[in-house]
């Protein structure tokens, strides 16, 4: 088993020819550095953990019939968005007006941001979209321009913040939850890290389940099987996950019947 990190886009092509240089049976992969290795058309196969959308990524042809070189698991689950909608509301009854906080660089929030929509009308609650583009490198240096997106969000009075997970969001969600706090505004995403790293609470993917299941694709691949006949997978365990820390701090009271449905709550 061998380890390759990149730490931007500056240096994954370069990381990714390090890699194809060992002459791998099998490439895991995550996020940004799919790309990479899309570019570079490897013959090994390639086994991604992807939070977007992998055909409108064009990382394969469909979800059923990949038909490259390229299979695995995508994290997003566009039916948990107004779930996560309906739990902000549960939480906080009064709420109005709603902030997306976003990357438009990734694959996978044109139709998130198409799901909320869908949403936040049946419960009377209006829409805000916030775009953040984040640097070249992660983990981010310069904040200037997030600090920007805190500041529209503040003078919108958004009374609640939803983010849409991804892995670079998720190298700043600690700044998002300080600023959530800071302004008193429930937050909600999508992966249980961003709740322990303070966000309000989280219901999405079981991100270990889902790197497990990144696991059997690589025995399966290695046996003998071809990624273009392995389906991409879509999540199939979720979790709630409640931080009672943030809760208290912004003061409020959390529903007992949401907290006898929490998966895990954070004291």
């Amino acid at each position: 088993l061998s380890l390759y990190w990149a730490t931007g886009r500056d240096d994954m092509e370069a990381k990714g020819r390090e890699l194809l240089a060992s002459d791998p049976e099998v490439i895991v992969t995550q996020e940004l550095m799919v790309y990479a290795m899309r570019e570079l058309k490897p013959k090994t196969p390639v086994v991604f953990g992807f939070s977007g959308d992998p055909v409108d990524g064009k990382l394969v042809e469909s979800y059923s019939r990949p038909g490259g070189n390229m299979t695995g698991m995508t994290y997003l689950a566009l039916d948990l968005v107004g779930k996560r909608i309906e739990l902000l509301k549960e939480l906080v009854p009064q709420t109005r007006r709603l902030a997306i906080l976003a990357r438009p660089q990734h694959p996978g929030d044109p139709k998130e941001r198409q799901a909320s929509e869908a949403v936040v009308g049946k419960l009377g609650i209006e829409l805000s979209y916030f775009p953040y583009t984040s640097p070249s490198t992660l983990p981010a240096r310069e904040f200037g321009e997030l600090d920007k997106v805190f500041r529209a969000i503040a003078d919108a009075r958004c009374d609640a913040l939803m983010v849409f997970p991804d892995s670079a969001m998720f190298e700043i969600s600690d700044r998002i939850a300080r600023f959530a706090v800071e302004r008193k505004i429930p937050s909600v995403s999508g992966w249980s890290p961003f709740a322990r790293n303070g966000l309000l609470v989280t219901y999405g993917p079981n991100v270990r389940e889902l790197y497990r299941s990144l696991a059997r694709y690589v025995d399966r691949i290695l046996r003998g099987s071809k990624p273009a006949d392995r389906p991409v997978q879509l999540p199939t365990k979720f979790e709630l996950v409640i931080n009672m820390k943030t809760a208290k701090a912004l003061g409020l009271t959390v529903p007992s019947t949401l907290l006898s449905r929490a998966d895990e709550v954070i004291e």
